[in-house]
C-alpha cells in the first residue's frame, strides 16, 4: 500500500481491486481513500493553506492533481485568490467571483508523506468495514448462526463469524460446556452494538430463544407454523420446559417435537449439551396448563389470583418434593413457563391455611356486625371475605343465602356501613394525631387508613408527598427466595394490608400506576398554583421597573441638556 501513490495507473487500479475484494467492500470506497491520500500528501509538498483536489479515474487510472482559487479584484489570501489579470492566463473569460482550476504537476512522495497515504487509506477502508459489518448484522438479532471459535478471553468465547467476530459472555453460555478453539458452534445473536471499534456481536447459548430457533430447524411443522412454542423456559445445561400448541388438530405438536424414536429432540439435547427437554401442550386455560407444566408431579388443586399473578398449588404429601424439584428447579421452571408465581403447599397446609383465614374472617364478621358465629361463618362460606364486600354487594345477592331475607340483608348492610365509617373515624383520629395534614385527606384514591400509613412512613405534609416518585409509592417489593416452592416469598393471596411487605410506602393496596401518578401530581398541584401568583405578580413588578427607568431616562435627558447649555455658553465666552 505504500507504494500506492507513486505506482503507474494499472498498479493503482490492481491495489484498488485487492482491497476492496479482500475487504468486501465497494471499489469506490477505496478510490475514494486514495484520492484523500493524494490530497493530504500534495497539500504538505505544495503547502497545507492551499485548496488541493485530486481524482482518480476508476477506468483508466489517470490521476488529475489540482488547486482551486478564486478570481477576485485584490489578492489577500495568495494560496485561495488569484486577481483577474492572473485568472485570465489559467481559463480566458474568468471574472471576479469565479472558481478557477489551476492544475498541478504529479507529486513524487517521499518515503514519509507514503506512510502517511498509506495510514489514511487504511483508516478509511478499515471505517468502511466496520460500517459494512454493522449494516450486515443490525437487523439479525434472533438469528441462529455458526462460527468457528477463535479464543477464551477471560471466559468468554470469541467467535469467527466469517465476516465479523461475535463474543459469548460467560452469562450467555451453558455451564460446563468446554469451550476450545477451532471448533464450529452455533449460537443465537442477541443484539449487534455499534461502537469505535466495530459492531459488538452479542450471542447467546443459554437464551430460551435458542432453544426455540433449535427446535424449529428440526421440526418442520413449527418452521412452517403449523405447530407454535408458545412459552419456553430453562436452566441452561440441566432442564427446560417448552409449551407446544398445533393449529392443525390432526397433529399432535408433543409427538412431532420428539419425533420418530426422539430423534428430533434428541437433536436439540445433543446440541444443547445433555440438556433435559420436557415438551408440554400449551392450554389458555391457566389451571390446565400450570398442571402440565408440573409434570411429573400430579396436582390435587389449582387456586389462580388474576390481581397479584400468583398462583396456589395444591399437591398431595408425597407429591411435594416432586413438584419443587431438585433445588426448586422444577416450580421455577413452571413460573418462569406460565410467567406467575407459583407457590406450592401440601394439602394438609392448604386445609390448615384454608381453616385458619375461615375463623380469621369469620371472626372479624362476627365483631364488626355484631353478629353471632353460625351467621359471620355462613357470610365467610358464601365466599365474603372483608366489610366493603357485604356493604355494597348487591343486596339480592345477599337475601338470596339460604336462610336469609330481605330485611337480613338490609340490616347486615347497614351494619357493615356503621362499621366501615367507625373504622374510618379510628383511622381519623389516629391520622390527626400523627400531625398528618388535612389537606392530604383532599387528594384521589387516598383514605384515611391510607393517611395512616403515609403518617407512619414520615409523610405528614403534601411536600412530603410531592417529593415521592410513583415508583416509591406503589411498587410492590422485589420477591426473595421462597422457603420452598414458588420462585419468591410474598404476602398471601388476599390482600393482607401491611404495607411494610412491599416496595412502596401504599405497594400493599393495589393502586395502579396510573392512581400513583394522579395522587403525585395532585400533592404537587400547589407548587405550579405558586407559580402562577409569582406570574400573576409580574406585570406589576414590570410596570414599577418601567416607570423607574422612565424617570430615569427624564432626569438624564434633562441633565444632558443643562449640560450642553453650559458647553455652548463656555465656548461663547471663550470667543469673546
Amino acid at each position: 500500500m505504500a507504494n500506492a501513490i507513486s505506482a503507474n495507473r494499472a498498479e493503482l487500479l490492481a491495489i484498488a481491486n485487492a482491497v476492496a475484494s479482500e475487504k468486501m467492500i465497494d471499489k469506490s470506497i477505496v478510490i475514494e481513500a486514495m484520492e484523500e491520500a493524494i490530497q493530504k500528501s500534495a497539500r504538505n509538498r505544495y503547502g497545507a493553506e492551499n485548496d488541493i483536489r485530486a481524482k482518480l479515474d476508476p477506468q483508466t487510472g489517470d490521476l488529475r492533481l489540482w488547486r482551486v482559487v478564486e478570481v477576485v479584484e485584490e489578492v489577500e489570501d495568495y494560496f485561495k485568490q488569484v486577481s483577474v489579470e492572473q485568472a485570465q492566463k489559467l481559463q480566458d473569460g474568468a471574472q471576479v467571483g469565479d472558481f478557477i482550476v489551476d492544475p498541478l504537476p504529479p507529486v513524487d512522495l517521499g518515503r514519509i508523506d507514503a506512510q502517511s497515504a498509506k495510514q489514511v487509506i487504511f483508516q478509511k477502508v478499515r471505517d468502511a468495514e466496520r460500517e459494512r459489518q454493522y449494516e450486515e448484522f443490525k437487523d439479525r438479532a434472533g438469528e441462529v448462526i455458526t462460527g468457528v471459535i477463535k479464543s477464551v478471553e477471560f471466559g468468554h468465547v470469541i467467535v469467527n463469524l466469517g465476516r465479523a467476530e461475535g463474543i459469548i459472555r460467560r452469562d450467555q453460555q451453558i455451564p460446563r460446556e468446554v469451550a476450545r478453539t477451532g471448533e464450529r458452534i452455533r449460537a443465537l445473536i442477541l443484539k449487534v452494538d455499534r461502537s469505535n471499534r466495530g459492531p459488538q456481536i452479542f450471542l447467546s447459548r443459554a437464551h430460551p430463544e435458542f432453544m426455540k430457533k433449535l427446535f424449529a430447524q428440526e421440526v418442520p411443522e413449527i418452521y412452517d407454523g403449523i405447530i407454535q412454542i408458545k412459552a419456553a423456559a430453562r436452566d441452561p445445561g440441566s432442564r427446560a420446559k417448552i409449551g407446544v400448541i398445533s393449529h392443525d388438530s390432526s397433529i399432535d405438536p408433543v409427538g412431532a417435537c420428539v419425533g420418530m424414536k426422539g430423534s428430533r429432540v434428541q437433536a436439540v439435547v445433543q446440541e444443547l449439551q445433555g440438556e433435559k427437554i420436557d415438551i408440554i401442550p400449551w392450554s389458555e386455560d391457566t389451571a390446565t396448563f400450570v398442571v402440565n407444566a408440573l409434570q411429573p408431579a400430579t396436582v390435587s388443586r389449582v387456586v389462580i389470583d388474576e390481581e397479584e399473578s400468583r398462583i396456589e398449588v395444591v399437591v398431595p404429601d408425597d407429591q411435594l418434593s416432586l413438584a419443587i424439584g431438585r433445588r426448586g428447579q422444577n416450580v421455577r421452571l413452571a413460573s418462569q413457563l406460565t410467567e406467575s408465581q407459583i407457590d406450592i403447599m401440601t394439602e394438609q397446609e392448604s386445609s390448615e391455611k384454608r381453616s385458619k383465614e375461615f375463623a380469621e374472617r369469620s371472626k372479624m364478621f362476627e365483631e364488626e356486625l355484631d353478629v353471632d358465629e353460625t351467621l359471620s361463618q355462613l357470610l365467610v362460606a358464601e365466599g365474603f371475605t372483608e366489610l366493603e364486600e357485604v356493604a355494597y354487594v348487591d343486596r339480592d345477592e345477599l337475601a338470596g343465602i339460604e336462610g336469609f331475607d330481605e330485611d337480613l340483608a338490609e340490616e347486615l348492610q347497614s351494619r357493615a356501613i356503621e362499621a366501615l365509617e367507625r373504622r374510618e373515624e379510628t383511622f381519623r383520629t389516629a391520622r390527626r394525631e400523627m400531625g398528618v395534614d388535612d389537606a392530604l385527606a383532599e387528594i384521589p384514591h387516598l383514605n384515611e387508613e391510607m393517611l395512616v400509613v403515609l403518617g407512619n412512613a414520615g409523610i405528614l405534609t403534601l411536600d412530603d408527598l410531592a417529593d415521592l416518585a410513583t415508583d416509591e409509592l406503589i411498587a410492590k417489593r422485589r420477591e426473595g427466595p421462597r422457603r420452598r416452592g414458588g420462585p419468591a416469598a410474598g404476602p398471601p393471596m388476599k390482600r393482607d394490608r401491611r404495607p411494610e411487605d412491599k416496595g412502596g410506602v401504599l405497594g400493599a393496596y393495589g393502586l395502579t400506576e396510573e392512581q400513583g401518578n394522579e395522587i403525585i401530581m395532585a400533592a404537587r398541584a400547589h407548587w405550579f398554583e405558586d407559580e402562577d401568583d409569582v406570574t400573576e405578580g409580574q406585570p406589576a413588578d414590570e410596570t414599577i421597573s418601567s416607570e423607574a427607568e422612565a424617570v430615569t431616562d427624564e432626569a438624564v435627558a434633562e441633565a444632558t441638556a443643562e449640560d450642553e447649555n453650559m458647553q455652548e455658553a463656555a465656548d461663547a465666552d471663550s470667543k469673546q
